[in-house]
């Protein structure tokens, strides 16, 4: 990563584990409870793991006990096909026979019929297809995750398992039917990708991106070609992708880019629109949050599907509120006089964190300030659910900073300013989190991927203790929550021999099945409905339902940001323009001018 870029042994089997440890979690810099310390739910990968270790052990256990107890070839086969590829260790007809516990000719028939029953995928390991890789089959991977729910319930009624994840009443009485029907694992391709040095992907250096970077090894068993993944700041990820751009020949084969860039990058012609190398219907578009797949296309046309949809939250202390007598806060003026209430130096808390640093941090910061008090940074027309964004690519806008609603979200971070922590001129993205984790500050702005600082943290003040809105707004404005996040693209200079395995790879990267690996291993962000519904997902954290209730009351919006070719410099204007203003070395008024003048002149100038 370039971040500038046993049993009792009387057999040596494999099979005599009893339990499995969880590998490939990501862990939160900084110390505290990482993803693979938590409870896991019935079906995810883990659990199953633990579900099969207990099958290998007990089969043995009935076949050492009981001497007319044969071994069951078909079941040993299935076991060990699933715990490999769950580990991503690669089987060959030889492993699995070897592993069927029977004489070869018999375990042979068996692996055959399995085969020709569809519970085994075969994929060449050669271009000439003489040699084959062996892999559980979708209908296999999706019979065992139901089974592994089965399993725990029927020790659960016998045994009286006090920390089943189901109660009894739950199975019998329609709760297990009520949640949605379990993601399944991912599967492997059915051909593996062949492109010459393996994939190479550019990525933000966020907490979703480095569970893709852990979990390298079972992507690179799904897709069959080793992954090179490469990640850097967000200043330095947008310097990259346009030096790529200039390039004769793209250096990656996948970009991650930020939402807002993508006016810009489509603009100058340094993506490639997906519809003409993916069949987008591969995608299940409806299934995307529908904020996150719109941010996903310019002047009509896709060019990147969502890895995440992250929208900026706020973060409050359910604890110190019910203490202070205080109710969640829905409009600004409710936040101020919160954060009046919990700001107390003298013991080493203050009342809220923010983005304040100069440049991209605060920029952001007050275009979605703005958004609170129901204006966008460049006059947008109004439409149903906020502002119509269908015709950015078509230009002529002008700049809305020096207006009453521009006036009034610089007055609203005037007033943070005096609850905040002292160094919060310079707090951006990562530190405004952390001082909230560490229970510094009652409140923070921040985004859903960076929960895992708090959630997975079980010594955090904040973990089990954080509630999460939509932004508080202005006098007459709508609740927004700003969609942020990235989508993964292809740039346009990719080499046309590897734009194949590119889109092939783009499609596996931002599946179903990839979302609920990457948030079973710590990642809180998600763009699907359908992973947002399984049930694994739901029990891993408040969030996912927070932030689905917000979709369906249209409260996901991305024209905060609207995703224009000069969006990028607006924002660094906005953060030293304000930045200014809040160190006190230009008044307000003239912060509101000086930026609102630069950003005129950045939307005269030619792309």
């Amino acid at each position: 990563m370039d971040e500038d870029s046993k049993a009792d042994g009387r057999r040596p089997s494999s099979r005599r584990r009893a339990g499995v440890e969880r590998s490939g979690s990501y862990k939160v810099s900084g110390g505290g409870e990482s993803a693979d310390q938590q409870p896991v739910s019935q079906n995810d990968p883990f659990e199953m793991l633990n579900v099969i270790a207990f099958m290998e052990a007990f089969g043995e256990e009935l076949e050492d006990a009981l001497g007319f107890v044969a071994p069951n070839p078909q079941l040993r086969m299935s076991l060990h096909l699933i715990r490999s590829h769950l580990e991503a260790r690669a089987v060959t007809p030889t492993s699995l026979i070897g592993a069927s516990g029977v004489p070869y000719a018999t375990a042979s028939r068996r692996m055959k019929q399995m085969i020709d029953d569809g519970l085994i995928d075969q994929r060449p390991r050669t271009r000439t297809g003489k040699t084959f890789t062996l892999h559980p089959s979708e209908k296999l991977l999706e019979s065992w995750v139901q089974m592994t729910g089965r399993l725990k319930r029927l020790a659960s009624t016998s045994f009286g398992t006090a920390d089943a994840p189901e109660t009894v009443d739950d199975y019998y009485y329609g709760g297990s039917y009520m949640a949605a029907r379990p993601i399944p694992p991912l599967r492997v391709l059915p051909e593996p990708l062949r492109v010459p040095g393996g994939l190479r992907v550019l990525v933000h250096g966020d907490p979703t991106f480095m569970v893709m970077n852990h979990l390298k090894r079972q992507f690179e068993q799904v897709v069959g070609t080793d992954i090179h993944q490469r990640a850097f700041s967000i200043d330095r990820l947008h310097e990259e992708i346009l030096k790529n751009a200039e390039r004769r020949v793209s250096r990656y084969d996948i970009i991650a880019f930020d939402l807002p860039w993508l006016g810009e990058l489509a603009a100058r012609d340094m993506l490639m629109p997906l519809d003409r190398v993916v069949d987008i219907s591969r995608l299940d578009t409806a299934d995307f949050h529908t904020a996150g797949w719109k941010a996903a296309h310019w002047a009509g046309k896709p060019y990147g599907v969502p890895a995440q949809t992250t929208p900026e939250l706020f973060f409050y202390r359910k604890d110190l509120f019910e203490k202070a007598g205080l109710r969640p806060p829905a409009s600004t003026e409710e936040v101020i006089a919160a954060a009046r209430t919990l700001h107390n130096p003298a013991q080493g808390r203050y009342g809220i964190a923010w983005n304040a640093a100069r440049g991209t941090a605060l920029g952001h910061t007050f275009l979605m300030t703005m958004a609170d008090f129901g204006q966008p940074v460049v006059d947008l027309p109004p439409a149903a659910g906020g502002f119509d964004t269908e015709r950015l690519h078509r230009g002529g806008l002008r700049p809305m900073i020096d207006t009453d609603a521009g006036r009034a979200a610089a007055e609203y971070l005037l007033e943070l300013l005096d609850y905040s922590p002292p160094y919060i001129l310079s707090m951006s993205w990562y530190e405004r989190i952390r001082p909230y984790a560490a229970g510094e500050v009652a409140m923070a702005y921040g985004y859903t991927l960076l929960a895992p600082y708090f959630e997975l943290d079980t010594a955090s003040p904040a973990h089990g203790q954080t509630g999460y809105l939509p932004h508080p707004v202005g006098p007459g404005a709508a609740p927004v929550a700003p969609v942020g996040g990235y989508a993964l693209g292809i740039p346009r200079n990719i080499p046309a021999e590897r734009l194949h395995a590119a889109a092939e790879a783009l499609l596996v990267f931002t599946s179903p099945e990839a979302h609920k690996l990457y948030i079973q291993n710590g990642s809180r962000t998600n763009p699907r409905y359908s992973v947002s519904a399984d049930p694994d997902v739901r029990r891993t954290s408040d969030i996912f339902d927070a932030v689905d209730a917000m979709s369906w009351r249209d409260e996901l919006q991305f024209w905060p940001r609207p995703p224009i070719p000069q969006i990028t410099e607006i924002i660094r204007i906005c953060g030293e323009e304000f930045h200014d203003m809040l160190r006190g070395v230009v008044p307000l008024k003239t912060a509101l001018r000086q930026a609102q003048n630069r950003a005129e002149r950045a939307l005269r100038a030619p792309i």
